[in-house]
């Protein structure tokens, strides 16, 4: 495909940046990038080939390439968005950050700790923000339970749980690359179950020890996990479970509970309900969309995946 040079945002008001990768979960961040319109214009979208930038359609004045340096060597682009797989993440934001370009990279940062500590490194030796897609920490309920943990108003911390009860079809994971060590780091635990653990800690804090179990059950062919269990042990006493799987059909919503000495809270698909041991009851937020995903058959009589949302691939 012939490239075309960048032109200037038309605002300085906004912030131009542009899109690191153009696959099947790129839509649902071009109609957010849509809705801020008023805030921020994507310049270019990069794809590694002109087949597969062909049919994606891409915001409004973006121009498509598939030469990194067009986005790297613009000066107008102030930031990047990296929604490549994450074994390309330490590479393609080490020269992001060279360039100056403030980064924010979907979940996983990259597939292992030591890699993700260098990509981290190389945005803090640029000066350049880093920012990572765990959005389900700004929810309006996760944002509400965070206030009433921070108050104090469900008290000592006794127990909590997280449970990520997914499901995922073998033609899920028959994609190339796929629950692989070498493309994604893993399964279940860095793909599916990351945005619930996330917020978990987030809320909880960080436990002391960690007594884990993962495996791959029958229900699947992969080289990764695709069930996961653990038992976290907190310096104060507090004891938590985290279950996580992609064998649970059909899939259910995500769930985290939280219990303390003066109530319990129960965080699922973005709806808090909130028990206080006074007799209050809090609720807060809406129900979500769940990437749970649920089996289906087709007109062949055979099971295909019902897609969820991009946050859970």
């Amino acid at each position: 495909m012939q490239n075309q040079p960048a032109v200037a945002a038309s605002s300085p008001d906004r912030l131009c940046l542009a899109v690191i990768g153009a696959g099947l979960g790129s839509a649902p961040h071009f109609q957010s990038l849509e809705d801020l319109a008023g805030e921020a214009e994507v310049t270019w979208v990069y794809g590694r080939s002109a087949g597969r930038l062909a049919g994606v359609q891409v915001p409004a004045h973006a121009r498509k390439t598939t030469r990194l340096e067009d986005i790297l060597e613009d000066g107008w682009v102030k930031a990047v968005l990296v929604l490549t797989p994450p074994n390309t993440h330490l590479d393609i934001v080490q020269r992001a950050a060279r360039a100056g370009k403030h980064v924010l990279v979907e979940k996983p940062l990259e597939i292992d700790l030591d890699r993700a500590t260098r990509l981290v490194q190389a945005c803090e030796t640029a000066g350049v923000t880093l920012a990572v897609m765990l959005q389900h920490r700004l929810r309006e309920a996760a944002v509400g339970l965070k206030v009433l943990l921070d108050a104090g108003e469900l008290g000592r911390l006794v127990s909590a749980s997280a449970s990520v009860r997914w499901w995922r079809a073998q033609s899920y994971y028959d994609e190339p690359g796929r629950g692989t060590l070498a493309r994604d780091g893993g399964g279940v635990l860095i793909t599916q179950a990351i945005h619930t653990l996330d917020l978990l800690l987030s809320l909880t804090g960080l436990p002391e020890r960690v007594t884990g179990l993962a495996a791959t059950s029958p229900v699947h062919r992969m080289e990764g996990e695709d069930t996961a269990a653990a038992l976290l042990h907190y310096a104060g006493g507090a004891m938590g479970v985290v279950q996580a799987t992609t064998a649970a059909y059909p899939g259910y919503p995500e769930r985290i509970e939280l219990n303390g000495t003066l109530g319990t809270a129960t965080l699922e698909s973005g709806e808090l309900q909130v028990m206080f041991a006074s007799g209050k009851h809090l609720a807060l937020g809406a129900r979500q969309g769940s990437g749970g995903g649920a089996g289906r058959t087709n007109a062949s009589g055979q099971w295909t995946l019902r897609p969820g949302r991009a946050a859970g691939h």
